[in-house]
């Protein structure tokens, strides 16, 4: 399950467990920190402020009672499961859970049966919890299809993948799509101060320290359920040493954080210099070959919860800057690792970053596309802007022929090697010569040929 803040009894006779679908449900001293502080109504959800707000269609299900069905489309810990039973506890339906990881066609055409005989005979309605639904097969969706085109369930499935790519069209179209962004450091922060005092958590027992407050922030990785789980295991590190008698909050400082969770802080501030220097490293590393060195700047970042989404464009980047057409696959190697973060996010996605550090950092390397670009954007800055040539000039509209626009133009396609010798640039930098291929990797091929269509283009 990805972020399961609400789990209740597998569906067997599509029936709710005891309590399923009552928020107060699972709250005992013995469940998990993070079921015991699932949020009991929207306003208590942390983050997603674009589906808290006022008159948005999250608050209409909930408030307005409205039936309608709704895809949740986010990373793990964002609160897709919690707002599921928020749905159905707000509302005062029924909730039912089903797992796209252990239910089949059966056990869900069994749920939309029994949700269609409690509207009928007792007018209350379900809502319909479906867990990681991109798991589901054709076969299995369709079996929803009914359910949500009569409105016999309001449907609330969860996906961490693209549903565009890994839920049925009928059902998409049918459903409301809702995306959930990850929680930002603050966010997570607000869940553990939050899970600190509160009865239902740590009741004030414990005082978390800065350090040790910033290393559980950055284990999370804006995962608020992960969060909980590891502020948890902190403090009952923690209970372990304490010695009694002890009056007043004792405090959980980073040496315990460290122990409880297995993982060393690692000292990195995303907004500090920690940030700017190991991603200088990292791009200064591939950028100089040095596979090794850039794995460990990126296991760093890694480790410190940086944003992957960042290191990801940084990649993309560099493909151009520091690679170019020395190896022209570089480009798509950066940009399939960017959309497979993307698709898959953490913690699978670190494959494909590190993928692409390797690949980019044994690649050859040039920098005659920045060069270029950076060289013809100086001469403009610089006023060499220089009328069009008319040939080149637009010759769609009426009475353009007249003004010589086009008249002169020579087809490309109509000259051997589909090259024609014509001035292409303006006059002011008709010699410029931006483009300067190096002779590394497959780029050695592009200079020659670069060469020659330079000749033939400019008459030489």
């Amino acid at each position: 399950m990805d972020d399961g803040l609400f789990d209740a009894e597998a569906v067997g006779d599509a029936r709710p467990a005891p309590g399923a679908g009552s928020l107060s449900a699972n709250t005992t001293a013995s469940a998990p920190l993070a079921v015991r502080m699932r949020p009991r109504s929207l306003d208590e959800l942390v983050g997603q402020p674009q589906l808290r707000a006022e008159g948005s269609p999250l608050r209409q299900l909930i408030e307005g009672r409205q039936s309608m069905s709704v895809l949740l489309w986010g990373p793990p810990g964002t609160g897709k499961t919690t707002i599921g039973a928020i749905v159905s506890g707000q509302t005062d339906r029924a909730f039912v859970e089903v797992s796209a990881v252990s239910a089949g066609v059966k056990e869900v055409r069994a749920a939309i049966d029994q949700a269609r005989s409690d509207l009928t005979r007792r007018g209350r309605e379900t809502v319909l919890f479906v867990d990681e639904v991109h798991r589901f097969s054709k076969a299995q969706q369709d079996a929803l299809l009914p359910g949500v085109e009569n409105r016999w369930v309001s449907l609330v499935a969860a996906t961490t993948e693209n549903p565009f790519f890994s839920v049925i069209s009928p059902l998409l179209s049918r459903s409301l799509l809702l995306q959930l962004d990850s929680l930002t450091d603050d966010d997570v922060a607000e869940v553990i101060d939050r899970a600190l005092i509160d009865e239902r958590g740590l009741g004030g027992s414990w005082v978390l320290d800065d350090d040790a407050r910033s290393h559980l922030v950055r284990l999370a990785g804006g995962d608020a359920r992960r969060a909980l789980t590891y502020l948890e295991a902190a403090a009952g590190a923690a209970g372990s040493r304490r010695s009694p008698p002890t009056t007043g909050p004792a405090t959980i400082d980073l040496a315990t954080a460290e122990t409880a969770v297995d993982r060393a802080a690692v000292r990195y501030d995303r907004q500090g210099d920690q940030h700017y220097d190991v991603i200088s490293a990292f791009i200064k590393s591939v950028r100089g070959s040095d596979a090794d060195a850039a794995l460990h700047y990126l296991a760093r970042m890694f480790e410190a919860g940086e944003d992957p989404r960042f290191i990801a464009r940084r990649l993309v980047i560099l493909a151009s800057e520091d690679v170019g057409l020395a190896d022209p696959g570089a480009l798509t190697t950066a940009v399939a690792a960017a959309q497979a973060v993307q698709l898959i996010g953490m913690p699978e996605a670190r494959l494909n970053l590190a993928q692409a550090t390797i690949a980019l950092a044994v690649a050859p390397k040039s920098n005659a596309v920045i060069t270029a670009i950076d060289a013809a954007s100086a001469d403009v800055r610089a006023g060499k802007i220089g009328q069009v040539p008319p040939h080149l000039r637009d010759a769609h509209y009426p009475g353009s022929q007249k003004l010589g626009h086009g008249t002169a133009y020579t087809y490309s396609h109509d000259e051997p090697y589909g090259i024609a010798e014509q001035q292409y640039a303006p006059d002011v930098v008709l010699d410029a010569e931006y483009y300067r291929p190096t002779t590394l990797g497959a780029e050695a091929a592009v200079k020659e040929r670069w060469e020659r269509i330079r000749r033939l283009v400019r008459g030489r």
